[in-house]
């Protein structure tokens, strides 16, 4: 299963972007709210580094956001044959 590389996951990112810049804030911004590096948000947003749920509830409170709202987006972009 290659989740890292899949429809849901680049699906997960777009909206993890798209709700970080509707909030107003900037990677640094989101970095220092988390508590973490630009770094680590800028390799989150590209793809390089896998997100798990713990990120993703993070993420949506930083972002005054519903982390129920990111799991249906996935669901949306992820079928279950998608490897097959």
């Amino acid at each position: 299963m290659k989740t890292i590389v899949s429809p849901g996951h680049f699906a997960l990112i777009a909206a993890m972007i798209a709700a970080r810049k509707v909030s107003g804030l900037t990677q640094v911004d989101l970095a220092r709210v988390l508590g973490c590096q630009q770094s680590l948000i800028a390799r989150m947003e590209s793809g390089q580094r896998r997100i798990d749920a713990v990120d993703l509830v993070l993420w949506a409170r930083a972002v005054d956001a519903d982390a129920k709202h990111f799991i249906g987006v996935v669901e949306e972009a992820t079928s279950f044959d998608q490897n097959k």
